[in-house]
């Protein structure tokens, strides 16, 4: 764990992490389940700095199957999946609350939306800032260095994609 950042709370067999456990990551993403021979092994659940979740059936480190959470609650479905695609564009939050009365656009599923910093553009987990080309948290803390960004701009909207 010195070499990686990682923490890891529970037992240990024959010199690896086995049984019932937490293992905590350098980015403060936490895993709560059963682990066998150093991996993720059976029923457990990564937990994420944003507040989502992943609860899955792990084997020997590999997803067997599982569900994505999102903080708001939306579950993520593969084969039904309604959220914000081509037949029905409004947000999450539009579909528990409503839609806005006209005039009022609603950008983003967080209602009011995040303020974000001048020059700098949201990226789902994050910002991203174009000349550093580096992604924050919403707290400022350091996610990751980005690759090129492509950039198209839909009404006044940025969608922001990297290559």
């Amino acid at each position: 764990m010195e070499y990686t950042g990682s923490q890891y709370i529970g037992e240990f067999v024959d010199g690896r992490m086995e049984g019932k456990a937490e293992y905590i990551l350098p980015t403060e993403t936490k895993y709560v389940g059963e682990m066998k021979d150093g991996m993720f092994h059976g029923q457990g659940t990564l937990y994420f700095p944003s507040g989502s979740r992943f609860d899955a059936v792990w084997e020997k480190g590999l997803v067997v199957k599982g569900r994505y959470t999102f903080s708001d609650g939306l579950q993520y479905d593969a084969e039904n999946w309604h959220y914000c695609d081509s037949y029905d564009r409004r947000f999450y939050t539009e579909i528990c609350h409503g839609l806005k009365p006209a005039g009022i656009s609603q950008l983003t599923n967080m209602d009011p939306p995040r303020e974000i910093p001048p020059g700098w553009y949201d990226c789902g987990d994050g910002f991203y800032n174009p000349t550093t080309r580096i992604v924050k948290d919403y707290r400022g803390r350091f996610l990751r260095n980005a690759g090129r960004m492509l950039q198209s701009r839909l009404g006044s909207v940025y969608v922001c994609l990297f290559a």
